[in-house]
């Protein structure tokens, strides 16, 4: 993961191109798909690329495609099939192995619960910075010396029946997990979904603790592509949002809405100014809010200053108010913002200026920065089920950041929480329950701007748990020094659902990941996890009910894929699996996983960048947005 451009605040004149069906040929020129941002860095023995290069087709098998070919060997961790006359392999990698006959059990792979040596007694969590710091895995007895129990006749039985299993099943895959009896599974559906197949789901079938539901074909179709608006220089295009009726998005000095299926222009916000920063969050009325510069760049003004806060309703189509408000101590300029978010009625916007707060329906001031003599101010908001503050104090230098759940009617704190020392910037992951993200002493390293998670009440203030996220393992992104910015991670259930780094797979080149969950109160890694299976890479994209909605960004010769993951058993429901079609795909991956918008809802998924740049002359053909949809 790498920080990405600070872009400037002063976007300069351009406007849109109009919405385009789906060309016959697809959406473009192929073009070589891109490396997976995700990816720390390749593996050590990178292998040889098939004939012709990543981009071409790959070499027919024999006798062509659709001709019978020899089962396939179950997938990357599974129990492998042991050749003829000889005793039943090893589980893969990250699965508890079995010993030799006369030694000790081994320890748990990757990611999951490790044990203390032999012998030594079991560990207990280093504390830091004076706070409880949960451990990074649950914990174990440790085994006795010479007391581990051999591999008897009865387990090799056992061994060998789950390798009759798998062969039985043949190509599919049957996920298991060292969690137990909250093992990751994944039903028939999402089985053929996993190897880019079409998936059948129910008709129409439910998914328990969620509202989205599983369609009888997961096979999807493009909906509508939107070009790359023409610019020439980098021009935030920051936020996009889904209702009953539009898909709506951020352009040029404009906010649109367009029609779910179609992709044709319903109706359109004039903005004096370009977006700087828009909420994520909308109300059940579909209304919400945006920060756009006072004016077109010009050249008097080059860079429009960030300063005005207006809010929108997306049923109708219409700016609803726009306001700016001055400092106290800053005389009658007007305060610049950095980002916007929206916690019931309550419109909040903060930076380095200061925050301030407006009523959602009619734009009434609620506060504005006021004048502190300790050099205090709000940094950002969260917003969401309930509102939160990041708010910095002290000298640039030496600067103590706390963490205050709010009165969103006036902004008094309920709650207070100091940061540990060595953190210069946090992020507002949930507001309920109030998690907070942050790269302490920067330590990461890696641009994600996390070391640590930090689960807190927001009632009283105090700190539940402290969870090292250690950053060669988990793969969440927080990379902005914006508080509302963090992605591929979720919030539900009292439990922290983040992806795993990439690994190497089971096939013989590709790698892959999981998600794992952190209890929210002991800070501990539940038992079980959701595989993103060969090749493929999983991220969380939001909670539905208790169910995680995740994408699977795919290898480069498949088409993504939405799965539903259920919050307490990992098992998968696909929900959608996009074309393999070249063009459709190079279009598909051709968005950054940490640096689009990816919103799915009822059947459809779009994909949009926050950021667009004049393209050079060498660039393939760009997309604003690029939509899919089932049924």
């Amino acid at each position: 993961m790498t920080q990405p451009p600070q872009p400037p605040n002063e976007p300069p004149q351009g406007g849109f191109g109009a919405p385009q069906d789906p060309p016959p040929g697809g959406f473009g020129a192929p073009t070589p798909p891109p490396a997976d941002p995700l990816a720390k860095q390749p593996p050590a023995d990178p292998p040889t690329p098939p004939a012709g290069g990543y981009g071409s087709p790959p070499t027919p098998p024999a006798g062509g495609y659709g001709a019978p070919q020899p089962p396939a060997q179950p997938g990357y961790g599974y129990p492998q099939a042991p050749p003829p006359g000889q005793p039943p392999t090893q589980p893969g990698y990250g699965f508890p192995q079995a010993p030799p006959p006369g030694q000790p059990p081994t320890q748990p792979g990757y990611g999951f619960p490790q044990g203390p040596p032999p012998g030594q007694p079991g560990m207990h969590p280093q504390q830091g910075y004076g706070y409880p710091t949960a451990p990074m895995h649950p914990q174990y007895a440790a085994p006795q010396s010479g007391g581990g129990k051999k591999f008897t006749t009865q387990m090799q039985i056992i061994v060998a029946a789950v390798v009759a299993v798998v062969l039985i099943v043949g190509g599919g895959f049957l996920y298991a997990s060292s969690g137990g009896d909250e093992g990751g599974t994944q039903d028939e559906a999402a089985s053929a979904g996993t190897n880019g197949g079409e998936g059948k789901g129910g008709e129409g079938d439910g998914l328990a603790g969620g509202t989205e539901k599983a369609p009888s074909d997961t096979k999807a179709e493009v909906g509508f592509q939107l070009p790359h608006p023409k610019v020439d220089d980098t021009t935030v295009v920051d936020g996009s949002w889904v209702t009953d009726k539009v898909y709506v998005k951020t352009g040029v000095y404009e906010i649109v809405g367009y029609d779910l299926t179609k992709g044709t222009k319903i109706w359109s916000i004039p903005l004096k100014g370009q977006v700087c920063a828009a909420s994520r969050h909308m109300s059940k009325d579909y209304k919400t809010a945006v920060a756009f510069q006072e004016g077109k760049p010009s050249a008097a003004d080059k860079y429009p200053s960030c300063t005005q806060v207006g809010a929108l309703d997306l049923a109708t189509g219409k700016l609803m108010w726009s306001k700016s408000v001055t400092s106290d101590s800053g005389g009658d300029r007007p305060v610049r913002f950095n980002e916007v978010t929206l916690s019931g009625s309550t419109v909040a916007a903060g930076g380095t200026s200061g925050g301030a707060a407006f009523a959602l329906a009619d734009g009434a001031e609620l506060w504005k920065p006021k004048a502190d003599t300790n050099n205090c101010y709000d940094m950002g908001y969260g917003g969401g089920e309930a509102l939160a503050v990041v708010r910095k104090c002290g000298s640039y230098d030496s600067p103590q950041l706390s963490i205050q759940a709010l009165d969103p009617a006036t902004g008094a704190p309920l709650s207070s929480y100091d940061m540990p020392a060595g953190v210069d910037y946090a992020s507002i992951v949930s507001t309920k329950p109030l998690v907070v993200a942050a790269d302490v002493g920067e330590t990461a390293g890696d641009g994600s701007s996390i070391s640590d998670f930090f689960s807190i009440d927001a009632a009283t203030g105090k700190l539940i748990v402290r969870i090292s996220a250690d950053a060669d393992k988990y793969a969440a992104n927080c990379g902005s020094t914006e508080v509302e910015q963090c992605s591929s991670l979720a919030v539900g259930n009292n439990r922290l659902y983040v992806p795993t780094e990439e690994h190497e797979g089971g096939g013989e080149y590709g790698d892959t990941n999981e998600i794992v969950a952190f209890d929210l109160t002991t800070g501990k890694l539940v038992g079980g996890k959701a595989d993103a299976g060969d090749r493929y890479t999983l991220m969380p994209l939001r909670m539905d009910g208790s169910n995680v909605i995740a994408y699977k960004r795919p290898p480069y010769d498949k088409g993504g894929q939405i799965v539903s993951i259920d919050g307490s058993t990992f098992k998968q429901t696909v929900l959608m699996v996009n074309p393999d079609d070249k063009a459709v795909r190079d279009a598909e991956t051709s968005f950054s996983a940490n640096y689009a918008e990816f919103l799915y809802e009822k059947g459809r998924l779009f994909i949009s960048e926050k950021m667009v740049s004049k393209p050079s002359s060498m660039s393939s053909k760009e997309f604003l947005v690029v939509s899919f949809r089932t049924g």
